[in-house]
């Protein structure tokens, strides 16, 4: 049956007062629609760069235990498209998008000191809002999703790992 577009809608941001690093995403793919979880789909290479960022075995524990385990790293977790029309899962089919309101986030977190976009389309949307927020890093991250494979694996991890020294206390 083919996916026509429709409506989609992102998740509630994931963060606490302990946030550091916000990893924001463009809008959640229909397999993590489906699941409601963030980076649902196993090909999405999410968790395994997120691993040694948090100093976690992610991929070996449940959902709800691996949202814990970043938070109690410092990381958050969000979407720049609030809502948009879509088909299938692709950013390059991210149509009417409206924007989640990044910068509202930065007030109700004050702790977030960094914005990581995961994929040049959060990248090129969440931009567009910060103008106001000099003080925040903005972090450019190649896209997690396998179906990003102008890099292999090896060098978008060398990427993530640039979070790291973001999450020191401090």
């Amino acid at each position: 049956m083919p996916d026509h577009a429709s409506r989609k809608t992102s998740f509630a941001p994931l963060a606490d007062d302990r946030t550091r690093v916000l990893v924001l995403g463009s809008l959640p793919g229909e397999i993590s629609l489906q699941r409601r979880q963030y980076y649902a789909h196993p090909t999405n290479q999410f968790w395994r760069l997120m691993a040694p960022v948090v100093a976690a075995d992610l991929a070996a524990l449940d959902y709800e235990t691996r949202l814990a385990a970043l938070l109690n790293a410092g990381v958050g977790l969000w979407d720049v498209v609030g809502s948009a029309t879509r088909t299938g899962s692709l950013d390059s089919d991210i149509r009417g998008y409206s924007a989640n309101p990044l910068a509202a986030a930065l007030d109700r977190f004050p702790s977030v000191r960094a914005l990581a976009f995961n994929g040049g389309k959060a990248l090129a949307i969440g931009r567009r809002q910060l103008q106001g927020h000099p003080h925040i890093t903005l972090v450019p991250l190649p896209s997690s999703s396998a179906a990003y494979c102008a890099i292999p694996f090896e060098a978008k991890l060398s990427k993530w790992l640039l979070l790291r020294p973001l999450l020191a206390a401090g």
